[in-house]
């Protein structure tokens, strides 16, 4: 089962994808290095070692990529489940990690309806980190032509309180948009 960026079990998904790939990446530059030494009697010198040299590049990157979310840990399931039974019918995006040149934070779950953006964090962030990240998300969906209010909250009570509001007045937002602003929420996410 593929599970998409913005799905809940997304970080368990890319940790074991990521590895996978990352394992296979290198293990095809070996073997081709490997290769090329049986191939030219234990000299280092021939184009296989090229050809393996250049590999590494991706399987690097790629490595760089599985060290990223190695270091996430997962949404909690009982945290996931509270969000579930309050969020209702309301569009909801799971464990996306914002990262920027000056700031990184992990968003637990993120409500989208009509003009409002509300997200929650478990993390202990710094006091500038949440206002920063609103509003780097706030500039880039403005750059997409949307414009939005966005609330980072890092207290769980207040954002299941939060989210019982917007599910009530959910009728009421213009709800024509929400699937274009998660769309831009996801890439903005590792």
């Amino acid at each position: 089962m593929k599970i998409e960026k913005g799905q809940y079990g997304y970080i368990r998904h890319e940790k074991f994808k990521r590895v996978l790939r990352t394992v296979i990446a290198f293990a095809i530059d070996f073997a081709i290095f490997a290769f090329g030494l049986i191939m030219n009697n234990g000299s280092r010198r021939n184009i296989y070692s090229i050809i393996a040299a250049v590999g590494c590049v991706p399987a690097a990157m790629s490595m760089v990529g599985m060290i990223m979310m190695l270091m996430r840990k997962p949404m909690d399931q009982e945290l996931h489940t509270d969000i579930e039974t309050h969020a209702g019918s309301l569009p909801m995006l799971y464990e996306l990690y914002l990262t920027t040149r000056d700031q990184n934070l992990f968003i637990d779950a993120v409500a989208v309806c009509g003009e409002y953006i509300t997200a929650y964090t478990h993390e202990n962030a710094a006091p500038g980190v949440l206002q920063f990240m609103e509003g780097h998300i706030r500039k880039s969906v403005l750059q997409s032509g949307y414009k939005v209010t966005v609330k980072i909250f890092s207290n769980r009570k207040n954002f299941l309180e939060r989210i019982d509001q917007m599910r009530e007045k959910q009728a009421e937002y213009r709800m024509d948009r929400d699937d274009e602003v998660a769309a831009i929420l996801r890439q903005l996410a590792l």
